[in-house]
């Protein structure tokens, strides 16, 4: 079973969360690619083995999308962190709640 730490609402299980894509694919300019473009991009993915980046939903909370960078060969998981760039810029000292190490192992949040 995966953890995912969610930057907004701390450590939780993966079935809370959906996956969505590969967060390492740049998908065509709406505006002038062509059908091979989206072609390529949506169905010529690489099945890499080791770091990947990839975008998941969390759906049974938040609700924000997080990009998680995992590695795909013991499922380890290197980093999470807000999927849209601006949101990162905009909010970065603002992102929470987080509970601390101490409050999840304990599971008794204090009087904040």
């Amino acid at each position: 079973m995966l953890r995912i730490d969610c930057p907004f609402c701390g450590l939780r299980n993966h079935h809370e969360f959906t996956y969505l894509e590969d967060g390492s694919v740049t998908m065509p300019d709406l505006s002038d690619a062509g059908e091979k473009a989206w072609y390529e991009a949506v169905f010529l993915r690489e099945n890499p083995r080791g770091t990947h980046i990839e975008d998941w939903h969390h759906t049974q909370g938040c609700r924000m999308v997080v990009r998680v960078k995992r590695d795909t060969a013991t499922h380890k998981i290197l980093s999470v962190e807000p999927a849209h760039p601006d949101y990162k810029k905009t909010h970065s000292s603002k992102i929470g709640p987080r509970r601390t190490a101490a409050v999840r192992k304990s599971g008794k949040a204090g009087a904040s």
